[in-house]
Formats: structure tokens, sequence, C-alpha cells
């Protein structure tokens, strides 16, 4: 009987010291336990998402040495953590001294490495270099070493030995998160390890997969398929130990949500840790009896804690939680750890009567205290009475802080100074006239760089901002005001998410109306000028139903869309297939040039001024595949049509 340790715990990013001192708590409690081998994650000392601050030596050498700790406090037990590796001797590309991102393994104080490891440690095959995975500007993967010891690359992979106390041997397959998610890649780190067992005639009596994977809608789901496929391929138990807490790229905050989870032999899942959660989850291995004409049986079973006489433990039904429920989860634990994190212990919020202020007023009453949370309603003349009732309705219910401080005076008396204003150059005296448009975003200016700006240091808080991933898309929102914000913390959802988790939040979360039903209902609308007056049903210029689709399809798909593809779909009739569209083409427009027309509108937006826009945005909490920020990487450059876009809008227009 093997007592294995799950090790998902917290790691908190560029802080070594405080990593292994979490590190060093998870041992002594697997100790006391009575834990055989303990799993941490990838990179537990360090953290995942640190940026370039791999590229300073003296942080780099504080990893090592507090990995060296972690080795010698290995006494009685076994532990296989994450880690840099370091080759002084040698350099990456970039000249810099060699660095790996690497599985390091110890008992008894001492390391325990395969026989075909180059070093002392495994380094990961496998370096990602999509999204915001970027190893390859850090580490060299094995191949490169392989490549340099002119040998193949399978020599170098092998199992990590284990003798416990009772005498029962252990070898492990380990792999470093990428290695399993190789269904893209030419070479497959863990069909190579099985291989070699076989032909070597060495059982392995578990994969291990310690991992670093930060949370995004679906990825729990693909990993599940995967894993078990693998499980059940290899008939051997497979161990993925992820790791908790919160770290960023600067512009994308992801959340890392754990749910590391145990496969059996059958690609059963027997356990899985609940999610955000800092834990260390003990799991028995028993022995198996021989299967009749099976001799490639695997040599462990998953076994269950509470019985006397183990047997093989039974899966268990993993339920998958709703789109809203993992939005709402990943947001909560992102806030709250992200305030945490910056010392921020009081928000100011813009609050309009609309669907995005008071999701974000109703996020943030779910991790402060709703006494220090200010909703502050900004009013003008285009203000409508529903709304500014539905702000106050909404603090009322929160419980929030709550004030009205109309901008109509400022907007006039800047208007007044511009119009006023009188620049003398060499043709003569220009007067400046300020239009309609200037006047919206003028409004938009004063509610936050003034008006928010200055209450939130006065009270010694951030403010927010309100943005949804729909307006980041074509730049729905005025530069330096309503894009402007400590934390955008709803801007990775669409519209249509808002809506649902505002849904959720009432009926789930608070169980009651804290969010009215009244801003669920209204039209969305800016309200800043009285060409958007809800009253007589002028609101936002979208049909959000078609446009978070179509927005969705310029970003989200690995193969992303461009005209050419959307326009070529329309020809074809498959486009509400392509954009999983809940009705027909024809009930969003009634003619192939208002398609056109529409299509060329926010594509101009979105790949023009909108992109310098979402560069200067705040940075978000991604819960999407593909979040803006350090997620999709993007360059100011002007819009684009091909060849064929105009070829296909000639035979429809």
């Amino acid at each position: 009987m093997i007592r294995i340790g799950m090790g998902q715990i917290e790691i908190v990013p560029g802080n070594p010291r405080k990593n292994r001192d979490t590190i060093l708590q998870a041992i002594e409690y697997a100790k006391a336990l009575c834990i055989d081998s303990l799993i941490l994650p990838e990179l537990a000392l360090s953290g995942y998402l640190i940026g370039d601050a791999w590229d300073q030596p003296a942080f780099v050498n504080e990893c090592v040495a507090m990995g060296e700790t972690i080795i010698k406090a290995t006494d009685n037990i076994a532990v296989i953590f994450g880690n840099v590796g370091l080759d002084p001797d040698k350099t990456n590309f970039d000249g810099r001294p060699r660095k790996f991102n690497a599985i390091f393994a110890a008992q008894n104080g001492e390391l325990i490495t395969p026989q075909e490891a180059p070093y002392p440690f495994i380094i990961k095959t496998l370096n990602p270099n999509y999204r915001f995975f970027n190893e390859a500007r850090y580490f060299t993967p094995l191949p490169i070493v392989a490549q340099e010891l002119h040998r193949p690359v399978e020599e170098l992979l092998g199992l990590l030995p284990f003798t416990f106390k009772n005498g029962e041997t252990f070898n492990v397959a380990p792999l470093l998160c990428e290695d399993s998610w190789d269904e893209n890649y030419s070479f497959s780190p863990t069909t190579t390890l099985a291989d070699k067992s076989a032909i070597q005639n060495v059982p392995i009596h578990a994969f291990i997969n310690i991992s670093a994977s930060p949370f995004t809608l679906g990825k729990n789901e693909r990993r599940h398929r995967l894993f078990t496929e693998r499980a059940r391929a290899l008939k051997t138990p497979v161990f993925y130990i992820n790791s908790v807490g919160l770290q960023n790229n600067g512009k994308s905050i992801c959340t890392f949500d754990g749910q590391s989870t145990v496969y059996n032999r059958f690609g059963e899942i027997v356990t899985q840790l609940p999610a955000y959660e800092s834990i260390v989850q003990p799991v028995l291995l028993d022995k198996l009896k021989p299967v009749a004409n099976d001799d490639s049986c695997a040599m462990y079973g998953i076994a269950d804690l509470k019985d006397v006489h183990p047997t093989v433990k039974p899966a268990v039904e993993v339920p998958v939680p709703s789109e809203p429920a993992q939005i709402y989860h990943a947001l909560h634990y992102g806030l709250q750890s992200f305030l945490k994190q910056t010392g921020i212990k009081k928000i100011v919020i813009g609050v309009s009567g609309g669907i995005d202020s008071a999701l974000n007023a109703a996020l943030y009453a779910t991790v402060l205290d709703p006494s220090q949370i200010y909703l502050v309603n900004m009013p003008t003349r285009f203000n409508s009475t529903a709304t500014k009732d539905l702000a106050a309705q909404l603090a009322k219910n929160l419980g929030c802080q709550y004030a009205v401080c109309p901008v109509e005076d400022s907007l006039t008396l800047t208007v007044n100074q511009f119009e006023s204003l009188s620049f003398e150059g060499p043709n003569g005296s220009e007067q400046v006239k300020v239009s309609s448009f200037v006047k919206e975003n003028i409004q938009a200016r004063d509610r936050s760089a003034r008006i928010l700006a200055g209450l939130a240091a006065s009270v010694g808080g951030a403010f927010t901002c309100n943005g949804n991933k729909t307006e980041f898309t074509i730049g729905y929102a005025t530069l330096y005001g309503d894009l402007a914000g400590f934390l955008a913390a709803s801007g990775d959802l669409w519209k249509y998410q808002v809506y649902n988790l505002a849904d959720y939040l009432n009926k789930e979360i608070f169980k009651r109306e804290v969010i009215p039903q009244g801003t669920i209902d209204i039209i969305p609308s800016a309200e800043l000028s009285e060409n958007q007056d809800i009253t007589k049903g002028q609101g936002d210029p979208l049909q959000y139903e078609y446009h978070d689709r179509l927005f969705r399809s310029f970003i989200e798909p690995w193969n992303r869309m461009t005209p050419e593809d959307l326009l070529s779909a329309y020809k074809e009739n498959r486009l509400e297939t392509v954009l999983n569209l809940p009705k027909p083409i024809s009930n969003y427009f009634t003619s192939a040039s208002d398609f056109i027309a529409d299509l060329e509108r926010w594509w101009n937006s979105f790949a023009g001024l909108a992109v310098a826009k979402r560069i200067q945005s705040p940075p978000i909490i991604v819960v999407s595949r593909r979040a803006y920020g350090g997620d999709l990487l993007e360059s100011q450059m002007a819009p684009y049509y091909t060849e064929k876009y105009y070829e296909l809008k000639e035979t429809l227009v």
C-alpha cells in the first residue's frame, strides 16, 4: 500500500521565500498523514507568470537555493516538485545563463533521477509558446539538450524509481504540464515513456503530470477527455497536480484553479480536488493481483481510504458547473486575491443604472464589506429617471455607500471654455467648435478622470472599469473615460455573459434580487446625448445577440476569422452555423448590402482605433480561451481586407 499526497498548494508568483515556506508546511502535514510521496505543482517556488524576472540571476539563484532547502526536508518522505533548473556553464539562445523548466524529485534528503537524465532533474520536453505561455523565451527544452549531446531525445527520458520503507518499489513516469498536451506535437513524451517501459520490461506504476495551468472555460473538460484516454490506453493511473493562486503577465490576470485529479487505470476519475482551494489530499495505491490474459495490467490500482481491506476505488461523478457558475467562481477568486495582493480595501464604482456597472458592484460586494464600496451616480440631463432610480435601488439592495454627483455643470463649463478659445496661427484665428460626439466623450472623461479618480484617492481606494469584451472589441468606450480604472473585472465577458452572470448572482449567490430586474430588462444605452434616450428605445448601436457572436469569431477561435471568412460563409448560407446564431441571418439584416456595411463598420473599429484603446485599457481577469491583453498580442495597423474579400463583395452587392 502506497500513500500518495496530492499537493494542490497556493503559489505566490515572484516570491520563492513564501512558496518555500508553503511547501515546507505541506511536507510536514504530509508526514503527519504518513504519506509516502507528496506531489507538488510546476514551478512551485517561482510561480509561472513572472515575466522577465527570469532575466535576474539573483532571483534564479534564490529559487535554486530554496529548492535545495526542500530537498533537505525530505527525510522519511519522497517529494516531487517543479522548480527552475540551472546550468551556469551554458547559455540559452539569448546569451543568458541556461535555465530549464524542471521536475525535481527527492527522498530522504537525496535527489532521485532517472538514470537516463543528463542533469539531476527532469527537463520539460515541450515548451509551449502560445497565448500567455512564453517558455521558449526563458527555458531550454529537452530536445535541444539531446541535439547538443547528439543523442535521440527518447534516450533522455526515464522513470523516477522510488523504494518505500515497506520495501515496495514505485516507478513514476514524470511529465511537466504541456508534456501531456502533446496531441499536435510530432513527439509524445507520454507514449515514449510507455514504449520504453514495455521494451525494458520495467513497469510504470503511475504517470504524474505537474502543472501550472490557469483557468479558462472548457479547459477542464478538455483535460478530462485527454487524460481519460491516456489512462485507459496505458492501463495506468494518472495523477494531475495543479496549483491554485493568482498570477499575471501585466495585462492578463489569470486564476489558477487547481482541480487536481486522479484517473484510475480505466480512465475514470476517482478523485478531483475542489477548485481554488489549497489542500493536501492523500490517495492510496494498492498493489493489484495479475489479471489473466492481460500482461499489460498496471501494478497498482486506486484504493479507497475508508476501506479496511482496500479495493479498487470506484469512479466518481464530477458534475460540470454551468458557465455562469464557472465564471463567477473565477471572478470572485480573482477579485479576492487581486485586492489582497494589491492591498486595496475600498472601491469606488460609477453606477449608471445599467447592467455592466450593476454587475461589477454586485461582484465586489461578494468580496468586500459593502460599507467599503462607494457607488456614485453621475447624471446629466440625458440620464433618465428610470436609470437614476435603478442605480439608487442597486446601492440599497447591496447595502453600499451611495452618492449622486451631477456632471451637467462641469460639462457646460468645459464646452464653454473650449468654445471661447481662439487659436492664433499663421493663417489667422481659429475658433473651437465642440461637436455632439465630443460632448459625449467629455462627459465620460469627466466622470472617470475627475470624479471617480478623485473620489478613489479621497477615500483611499481605487476605482473600477466596468467595460465588457463586446465594448473592448470595437472600442465602444471613451479613452481616458470609461476605459479607465485599476481593473476591468468584467473585461473578458461578452454582453450575454454579463446578463447571465447577473441572473446567477441574484438567484444562486445572493438568493435575492440585488441587481434590480429593471436593470436587467432595460435597453442598454450610454445615455450621453439626446440620441440615446431609453424612453424612446434609443439604445446601443448593437444587436448583442448577433454581434457578440460576430466579435467572438474575430478573437477566440484557434484560427481567427476575418471578413473574407465571414463573407464566404454568408454567401454559402452557412453563417448561422459558423457563428452559432440562434436565428437566421435574415432576422438581423434584410440584405447583403446591410450585412456587409455592418461587417465593415465593426471590422474597421476592431482592427483600427480600438486596438490603441485596448492597449491602454486596464488589466482584465481571464475566463475565455483568448482574452485581450497579454493573451491576444496585437499590433497597431490599418484594417485590412483580402483580395478574395473584395471579389466576394462584388458578387454579392
